[in-house]
């Protein structure tokens, strides 16, 4: 199953590069999300509304990186397999999801090196989410404050 190192490379390749395109977007977007916040005007609730919306918009389009990221792997078969079910590319962005979310439930199962993706893809959702909170706490701390 591992015996092709040539797949394992692109695999690892591949997955790094869906982290940093990921991370990176995350930092612009709360980057953009926070410059933006003090021109929506004086209701609080519009802020916390866009900042909630421009997460989820975050984490959603990060979630899709994965999943292309996983499609594209797959149509190599020595990159491994989610099972006969898991081919349609919303199969993988959903299973994309699951993982990211660290929810882990899901009816498809990767085998071969392509379930260093997810695990690595569990890891990067989990700090994504999490710095996703601390910055709408901050956010809702600084409009929430001024009162």
């Amino acid at each position: 199953m591992y015996d092709d190192w040539l797949a394992n490379g692109i695999v690892v390749v591949a997955t790094l590069a869906a982290v940093c395109l990921s991370v990176l977007q995350h930092y612009e977007g709360l980057l953009f999300t926070s410059r933006r916040l003090p021109s929506l005007g004086g209701f609080r609730r519009t802020k916390m509304l866009y900042c909630i919306g421009s997460v989820l918009i975050l984490h959603v389009s990060e979630i899709w990186i994965f999943g292309l990221m996983l499609w594209l792997l797959l149509q190599w078969s020595a990159c491994g397999n989610v099972g006969p079910a898991g081919q349609h590319p919303l199969d993988l962005v959903y299973l994309s999801a699951v993982t990211f979310t660290t929810m882990g439930a899901s009816d498809l199962a990767p085998t071969g090196p392509i379930r260093f993706l997810f695990g690595t893809e569990a890891l990067t959702g989990f700090v994504l989410i999490t710095w996703s909170a601390s910055f709408t706490y901050l956010e809702m701390e600084r409009y929430w404050r001024n009162r």
